[in-house]
């Protein structure tokens, strides 16, 4: 597993309590504001070649960083 898998998985516990839309999100925002983009490109690659690696949270979150 990757760094950027772990971390964002980790953030996902954290964030859990607030329901998979609003969580997904301020997910996304943290790593927007917080991630290298280096590092949100490893997590993108991750997402395409390991889905399943990923919290369900997480991966939606990783997800909304595709969008605009």
């Amino acid at each position: 597993m990757s760094p950027q898998v772990r971390m964002i998985n980790d953030i996902a516990v954290q964030f859990r309590h607030q329901g998979l839309d609003t969580a997904a999100a301020a997910i996304a925002e943290h790593v927007r504001a917080f991630w290298d983009p280096r590092m949100r490109a490893e997590l993108l690659r991750r997402v395409d070649a390991e889905p399943e690696s990923l919290d369900p949270l997480a991966l939606a979150a990783a997800l909304l960083l595709t969008s605009p």
